[in-house]
């Protein structure tokens, strides 16, 4: 946790959090008129929610978290920061929230392009290979980053200027982590010819034909790796085999169909490629634990 005698820190987070109860009134997931920003507000905690993560930094201001990425979990809070260097299949749930203190984070996409530029003009900050190769990171803000969100928060009070300084402000962002601690794996999911960017490429694969069978001597030929070594360092990245991300694709992707555009269990299953219902429903309930119908009635 960042030490609380960082006086401008504290102050830094206490302006945020005026913001965002400001901005989000309500309990709720808050979309800015600056693309690819989301305040969230939660007021109960223990619920467990799922999707597909995009690369993105996730900054609690107050309450505290539980992520679980593919076969790991994370635990963070206050003036801490998930940052997720690819796409992701992830389960969550909020471990410290109330109507009285609510939950509030603030989560901004990030550009793998506009990383990949930066990486090209911004020395390493440490050596290489003295970081881990997953696809996430969990790590104190840099007084820097909370800064740069309040800047850019505070832009929604005057949206004549968000075209030109938000832009600026999100530049500022992806650079301050490209420099900190959590920098050095995001360069090597966007630098081309890592072998980190060759599976960020399979991933980004995945996640556009998860409806087609899953061949993983195709998918490691068309990322120009041997089969053996895609198997493993896959699953550096993303704490998954090939074959379990894909299943976990096809199975959140089958629940939002059912919760958001109300899809029957053998519509959504047949949806994002399974042929057999029975098989749909047997792994919908290996992974979430009910059978697909029980399991969409109690989440609403």
């Amino acid at each position: 946790m960042m030490e609380t005698g960082n006086g401008e820190a504290a102050r830094t987070a206490g302006l945020l959090k005026e913001k965002l109860l400001q901005w989000a009134p309500e309990h709720g997931k808050y979309p800015m008129d600056i693309e690819g920003l989301v305040i969230k507000r939660q007021h109960e905690a223990n619920r467990i929610e799922t999707c597909f993560s995009k690369p993105s930094v996730s900054v609690i201001i107050q309450g505290s978290k539980r992520t679980m990425l593919g076969s790991e979990e994370y635990c963070y809070g206050e003036n801490q920061c998930l940052v997720t260097g690819v796409d992701m299949p992830s389960s969550f749930y909020v471990t410290d929230a109330s109507p009285e203190r609510p939950f509030l984070a603030l989560c901004l996409d990030l550009d793998k392009y506009l990383i990949t530029r930066l990486a090209a003009e911004v020395p390493p900050p440490c050596p290489a290979g003295t970081c881990s190769y997953k696809g996430l990171s969990v790590a104190d803000v840099d007084p820097d980053i909370l800064n740069a969100f309040l800047r850019l928060i505070a832009l929604l009070e005057k949206p004549e200027q968000i075209p030109i300084l938000g832009p600026l402000i999100i530049r500022e962002i992806h650079y301050r982590l490209l420099i900190g601690p959590q920098g050095e794996f995001l360069r090597r999911l966007n630098t081309l010819g890592t072998q980190s960017n060759q599976i960020a490429q399979a991933i980004t694969w995945l996640r556009d034909n998860y409806r087609e069978p899953l061949q993983v001597d195709k998918l490691a030929q068309k990322v120009n790796m041997a089969t053996s070594t895609f198997h493993r360092h896959f699953k550096e990245v993303t704490t998954l085999s090939p074959l379990q991300f894909h299943k976990r694709l096809r199975l959140y992707e089958a629940k939002r169909l059912m919760l958001t555009e109300n899809k029957d269990a053998a519509g959504a299953g047949l949806a994002v490629g399974y042929e057999s219902p029975t098989q749909f429903s047997r792994e919908y309930k290996r992974l979430f634990g009910e059978p697909p119908h029980r399991d969409v009635m109690r989440m609403r």
